[in-house]
């Protein structure tokens, strides 16, 4: 929350103006110090903006929430005077505090480091504004979407990243017009403005579904995991875990080069795909293999959809943990290299596990976020 709006709600709480959605606000700002279990320090004026912004994202949130608590203004007691109190510590922690105490950001947060170092709390119902370290508007947040602007007033480089939590899917559009769709548990470095004669070169971690804007005069790279991705303007979908043992490419429309990292783009150890091809790099052997598939099957993601096609259980549960956020503890071994088959839209997991229970005879409990094969 914004330390001017926090105290002129405050003021308006004292003097007894407050109205149920102001004073609703300052209850979820509450929330947040208690869910720390410390009280907010910080070691900057930087750390002061992450926190605000990381707080009035969550405000913004929940008070969307059409299911609202509603509040009496007239009725205090003394759980209001030890809310009061939580809500003006944190109020002077914001305006004066500087000890060496870190902040943690929101679980379950989209974040976007900016080319300073600071982070903003991207909140996927807020409107956001990103400007340059000059001060200059760069780019816009429309809900689950975030748009870089084509202005060529960058000379150098300049880099953000934008990360998604698991259970989280996001949108960018780079400067150039390109739109990257970014799966849970990913993240995307790419430049603020792309330079006039250089590479488009990004980094991904994790998975996205990428529509480059065609620039024959400027290649677009991707570097991921040891392997780059190399394009002039074409659709694709990477997936690039750390955790995965393979980084997959698979081509849905143009063309692609692979090469690995200790590798020049035009040699003749390079892989070209065309449409309707997956080209798999094998981390522990160096190695690309390539292989015919069904494209679709591969960026279903995008519309929310789970498509499971001679899958490991192992990998199963992997691409469950992030499209949910929960945790997956498997005591079935004889399960993990069993492979399987299953199309699951855009439901809950409790739906997923009777599935797979109905058709496979798998058993399971559920215990809060955490998921038990047995």
């Amino acid at each position: 929350m914004q330390e001017q709006e926090f105290k002129k709600l405050l003021d308006k709480y004292l003097n007894g103006s407050i109205s149920e959605q102001e004073l609703e606000l300052l209850e979820q700002f509450k929330e947040e110090l208690n869910k720390t279990n410390k009280e907010p320090h910080f070691k900057n004026d930087a750390h002061k903006t992450v926190i605000k912004e990381s707080l009035w994202a969550s405000i913004n949130t929940k008070t969307r929430d059409s299911n609202k608590r509603r509040f009496k203004i007239w009725k205090i007691s003394a759980a209001a005077a030890v809310f009061l109190g939580l809500l003006t510590t944190g109020y002077f922690y914001l305006q004066n505090n500087s000890a060496n105490i870190d902040f943690v950001i929101p679980e379950n947060a989209i974040t976007l480091k900016l080319e300073n170092g600071d982070i903003k709390v991207i909140n996927e119902n807020g409107q956001v504004e990103v400007v340059d370290s000059d001060g200059k508007l760069v780019g816009k947040q429309n809900g689950k979407s975030l748009k870089y602007l084509d202005n060529n007033a960058k000379k150098e480089l300049a880099y953000n990243t934008l990360s998604v939590p698991h259970g989280k899917t996001f949108q960018l559009q780079l400067s150039d017009g390109t739109i990257a769709h970014l799966n849970a548990g990913s993240s995307i470095k790419y430049p603020v403005q792309f330079i006039e004669g250089a590479n488009r070169q990004i980094f991904v971690t994790g998975e996205a579904y990428l529509d480059v804007a065609k620039d024959p005069a400027h290649p677009f790279i991707v570097n991921t995991n040891g392997l780059n991705v190399r394009v002039l303007g074409t659709q694709f979908n990477v997936s690039a875990y750390p955790e995965d043992e393979t980084t997959e490419v698979v081509l849905v429309e143009g063309s692609v080069s692979l090469y690995t990292a200790e590798e020049a783009y035009g040699s003749d150890k390079n892989v070209y795909l065309k449409p309707g091809f997956k080209g798999s790099f094998d981390k522990a052997n160096n190695n690309i293999d390539t292989a015919e598939v069904i494209t679709s099957l591969y960026t279903s993601w995008i519309n929310g959809k789970l498509v499971f096609r001679n899958m490991t259980f192992k990998n199963i549960m992997k691409k469950l943990e992030r499209h949910y956020d929960v945790t997956i503890i498997n005591n079935n071994t004889d399960l993990i290299h069993e492979e399987f088959n299953a199309n699951f839209g855009n439901e809950p997991i409790e739906n997923v596990l009777k599935e797979l229970k109905a058709n496979y005879g798998i058993e399971y409990q559920i215990l809060g976020d955490k998921i038990i094969i047995e």
